[in-house]
């Protein structure tokens, strides 16, 4: 997955001020006070309270009094709330990579760090998070051809900072699907495949880690098409994500059709391969590369 797509042009909440912003709705419904009369409380439009709820704009500390105020909590909750508003209002780590990283992606980042499950789909490279130094630089500069060292450099040490989620004690599920496709695609020369390969044989043994390789022998399926990424979060206030890029644009769904769908495309796609024949061709993959 490349940070060079373009996508919608959004600021990139913490997943903690989404969960906020989703208990701003709650309340907001259970107190039955509609989007106008909560944006008459704060002398704003309506869509000031819709952008609040949907985490799209910071949880200013005299908002979020007023309107828990207007909602009828208790004054221990509002208190609790603001003290979680001022610190989901904190830029996540991802932020000191502001200058070669869209907003956009920055979310996408929030909501990976978040997850508690990850399930991706991969038809054209290794997924970021599995990928070597050398095979993320030899990716970057492919879709940054005119980037300086510099900043190719920030690019790739971002990649692999995000690689760190992987060795949390709460480390999420990370279930990854890729075309063989992606081990056929020469990236950096036969050295770094050899070593992007050997990586992806050992993390596929880490519990919490699957990959699957989808062989060419297996035809057209369902999911061959855009890479995607599927979120899902502990936390029961958010719902099911899914990321999903093409050339010109991103997109993040989380109506329950579009995720099902996706959920579903994903299992069906594991099914077209096992662990063993996936690591018998990751292994024969690494031969041709020697």
């Amino acid at each position: 997955m490349s940070e060079a797509r373009s996508g919608v042009g959004t600021s990139a909440p913490t997943v903690l001020r989404m969960i906020l912003g989703k208990r701003l709705q709650e309340l907001r419904q259970s107190a039955g006070v509609s989007l106008d009369d909560a944006a008459k409380a704060l002398h704003v439009k309506p869509l000031t309270i819709r952008r609040l709820e949907k985490a799209e704009v910071a949880l200013k500390t005299l908002y979020v009094e007023k309107l828990l105020e207007t909602y009828g909590a208790a004054k221990q909750e509002v208190e609790e709330f603001v003290v979680l508003a001022e610190r989901a209002n904190e830029p996540g780590w991802w932020h000191a990579y502001r200058d070669v990283v869209p907003d956009w992606f920055s979310a996408y980042v929030s909501l990976e760090t978040g997850a508690k499950t990850l399930r991706t789909y991969e038809p054209h490279y290794v997924t970021g998070l599995l990928q070597t130094y050398n095979y993320a630089r030899a990716v970057l500069r492919g879709g940054f051809p005119n980037e300086s060292d510099e900043d190719l450099g920030r690019r790739v040490d971002l990649r692999l900072r995000r690689q760190g989620l992987l060795e949390r004690p709460d480390a999420p599920t990370l279930w990854v699907v890729m075309e063989e496709t992606v081990l056929h695609r020469m990236v950096g020369g036969a050295e770094v495949m050899r070593e992007q390969i050997e990586r992806l044989l050992e993390v596929s043994e880490l519990e919490h880690v699957s990959v699957d390789v989808v062989p060419f022998t297996a035809g057209a399926h369902v999911g061959a098409c855009a890479p995607f990424t599927y979120f899902r979060f502990e936390e029961r206030e958010l719902p099911d994500i899914v990321y999903s890029e093409i050339l010109s644009a991103s997109v993040y769904l989380d109506q329950r059709s579009d995720v099902a769908g996706h959920l579903e495309a994903h299992n069906r796609m594991s099914l077209l391969t096992s662990s063993a024949d996936s690591k018998a061709l990751l292994n024969r993959m690494r031969k041709e590369y020697s």
